[in-house]
């Protein structure tokens, strides 16, 4: 999973007045970018096994069709700075939400492999702007009073986009009785060509793997809709010499005339310091080593082995000795909903116990999971495995799931919301988010084939090896930054400090 988690701004708490109704639905309605971000990730998972079938295609093409995504979501990543100043925070969502509605039907309706590779290359842009600017906007228009907490609603509704994903999957998979909506839906559509390709569009509406991909749009268009509501951001504005109008929006938001001015003056004097981060980069070894260290994280948070499970859940049970396809897509939904009640085990305890603390428990619950999954497939689990070591392949699951949920999923982000200063912030988010979608789509194309070469045993031992390597790399270079200003991480660094040593 890949999210972006601004840092909260430094200085004064603001004073906790009552909050307006309207700021919680432009809270709500920006959230639901994350929502469908985690509804374009989850999705594919229950399409795979459907789509591999129908076209008649080999693993390294169903590969190539999940991490299609995975490389648009990068493309995106990479263009999102220039639409977000160009066309305003807002704008750019919008266009991400038309993105997500139109790439959903083209998936839905994709008439051959090629097709849907480009169709979900398609999707993976609108994926890669939201996952940069809908945190931004939310970061830049809410209170300070509750900006924490509503960008953190941004990431929960990605793993609940994630389990309602999964049970949309398993409701079209084994629910859905298809006939009567392929029916309908073909007479309707062939009416407006002129009675053309009836039973050609019977025959694509029986699919359930395309109702699977293009009931996404649904949530999308709401999502445009409700985006039309909703201000621009006041620091865009501000940033477009136009303050009066940034006045009125915080007015809005705001319980009093004093404090819109307030967040007004605190948001010109954030701008006084100019965004140079390619310069930096260039110039300044200290900035170099701090975007080393946000690649790094990054790159671990992917190869813990994460989104194996979440691209491909029905796959690996179905390895497990779980036939059935209700049986697999009952079990994709109880990870899914694991990985979001696990995620409140961070953020109940990440500003009490600390990132690391956190991290290195992360990386021995992960690692236990995987490599007793691992050793499980050696011991035989297949179609004619035992119950009870199917249940304890399905327990190994959930143990790394929780894992990576209380630690490596929100830790990363946060820890590279925090390590870059503030000239060069804008850049090295963009880097490491960048580099966050690139190792996941090299994850997403390369299991199956390790599926096949190495064996699932030998497949998950490697992934939680991976792990344990991870814990080394934390212990030499990751500082811990708990209760450290981000004012005090920056001087370290550009002080010339170890990386360890940038935080207490």
């Amino acid at each position: 999973m890949s999210a972006v988690i601004l840092p909260p701004t430094s200085g004064a708490d603001a004073p906790r007045g009552k909050i307006k109704p309207i700021v919680f639905f432009v809270g709500f309605t920006a959230a639901l970018a994350g929502l469908l971000f985690g509804l374009d990730v989850g999705v594919i998972a229950g399409a795979n096994e459907f789509i591999q079938k129908d076209f008649g295609i080999d693993d390294h093409a169903i590969e190539t069709i999940v991490s299609a995504l995975l490389w648009g979501a990068v493309f995106g990543v990479l263009i999102s700075g220039f639409f977000s100043l160009r066309f305003g925070r807002r704008g750019t969502i919008l266009v991400s939400a038309l993105v997500f509605a139109l790439g959903s039907i083209f998936c839905a309706f994709a008439p051959t492999p090629g097709a849907l590779v480009i169709a979900r290359f398609f999707l993976g842009i609108a994926v890669g702007m939201a996952s940069f600017v809908a945190p931004l906007y939310l970061s830049e228009i809410a209170p300070q009073s509750v900006r924490g907490a509503l960008i953190a609603m941004y990431q929960l509704m990605i793993t609940i986009g994630i389990v309602l994903a999964f049970l949309s999957d398993t409701f079209f998979a084994t629910y859905a009785d298809l006939e009567p909506l392929a029916a309908e839906m073909s007479r309707s559509l062939s009416s407006l060509a002129g009675g053309r390709g009836q039973m050609v569009m019977h025959g694509y509406f029986a699919m359930p793997w395309r109702w699977m991909l293009g009931i996404v749009a649904v949530p999308a268009i709401l999502m445009f809709l409700g985006m039309l509501l909703l201000p621009e951001s006041p620091r865009w504005l501000v940033l477009k010499n136009r303050g009066p109008k940034a006045l009125e929006v915080l007015r809005r938001l705001a319980n009093s005339e004093q404090e819109a001015e307030r967040e007004l003056a605190e948001i010109e004097s954030s701008l006084q310091v100019k965004q140079k981060g390619f310069d930096l980069f260039r110039q300044n070894r200290n900035f170099r080593r701090a975007i080393f260290l946000g690649v790094g994280l990054q790159v671990i948070q992917q190869f813990t082995g994460i989104n194996v499970i979440m691209y491909y859940a029905p796959r690996i049970l179905q390895e497990a000795g779980f036939s059935s396809t209700a049986e697999q897509m009952w079990g994709t939904v109880l990870i899914g909903t694991i990985n979001v009640l696990a995620t409140f085990i961070a953020i109940a305890f990440v500003d009490r116990l600390g990132r690391k603390p956190i991290m290195y428990t992360g990386f021995i619950v992960m690692g236990a999971g995987m490599l007793s999954l691992g050793g499980l497939f050696h011991f035989g689990l297949g179609e004619a495995a035992a119950q009870t070591m199917s249940y304890f392949a399905v327990a190994s699951l959930v143990v790394f799931i929780i894992g990576f949920a209380m630690s490596a999923g929100p830790i990363i982000w946060i820890l590279c919301a925090e390590i870059f200063p503030l000239a060069g912030r804008d850049f090295g988010i963009t880097c490491s988010t960048a580099t966050n979608w690139t190792a996941n789509a090299i994850v997403g194309m390369t299991f199956l084939t390790m599926l096949n070469v190495l064996g699932p045993g030998n497949t998950f031992l490697v992934y939680g090896a991976l792990n344990a390597i991870f814990i080394v790399f934390f212990l030499a270079l990751v500082p811990e930054t708990k209760g450290v200003s981000l004012e005090s991480i920056e001087r370290k660094l550009l002080d010339g400090a170890r990386l360890k040593q940038i935080g207490r």
